[in-house]
């Protein structure tokens, strides 16, 4: 739930607001409860993504749910009572029938957009893709052909290509069919 989203208190049901109030480090407003002084700290949600190699190739997934067509890491929210490693395991197994015989950390970043912490591992996975219907398609890339994106799990991905000796390329970084050739 984002922070415009978040309106009563879930403890008296009155309408929160914006409070400046001191906090370690000085002051910072929150949305607030003036009645029971409960405070919505909107802190950012961790979310795990996932590099899944194949055979030596990279599987790309694009979601069901997104127009266009976008490709991007296997990602899915970390669940109540287990650690980040079974977290991504699960996922990728929920998400494409995958069994991870691998898993090494490639970095934590930042997504403020989405008030997100992203932690994003390299996963070495067998078997055969089979999608869960929240995923429409896939593809199955040579690490040097990836064309990295600048948000979220796109800097994730660009960190582990450049541990792989390979320098990353950005997708805005690409001349659009109509923009002149250098």
């Amino acid at each position: 739930m984002s922070v415009s989203e978040f309106r009563y208190c879930p403890r008296c049901a009155t309408a929160l607001e914006l409070i400046t109030q001191a906090e370690d480090g000085g002051d910072k407003q929150r949305l607030r409860c003036p009645a029971c002084d409960f405070t919505h700290w909107n802190n950012p949600t961790p979310v795990l993504a996932a590099i899944v190699e194949v055979d030596g190739r990279i599987l790309l997934a694009r979601n069901a749910a997104w127009s266009g067509r976008m490709f991007g890491l296997i990602t899915g929210f970390m669940e109540a009572g287990e650690s980040p490693e079974e977290g991504i395991r699960r996922e990728i197994a929920e998400e494409t029938a995958l069994d991870v015989t691998e898993l090494t950390l490639v970095g934590v970043h930042d997504f403020q957009r989405m008030n997100q912490v992203i932690v994003t591992y390299h996963a070495v996975a067998h078997g055969e893709v089979k999608l869960s219907p929240e995923l429409a398609e896939y593809k199955l890339m040579a690490p040097a052909t990836i064309r990295c994106w600048r948000a979220g799990t796109g800097f994730a991905l660009a960190d582990w290509l450049r541990g792989q000796g390979f320098e990353p390329v950005f997708m805005e970084d690409l001349p659009r069919p109509t923009d002149p050739l250098p």
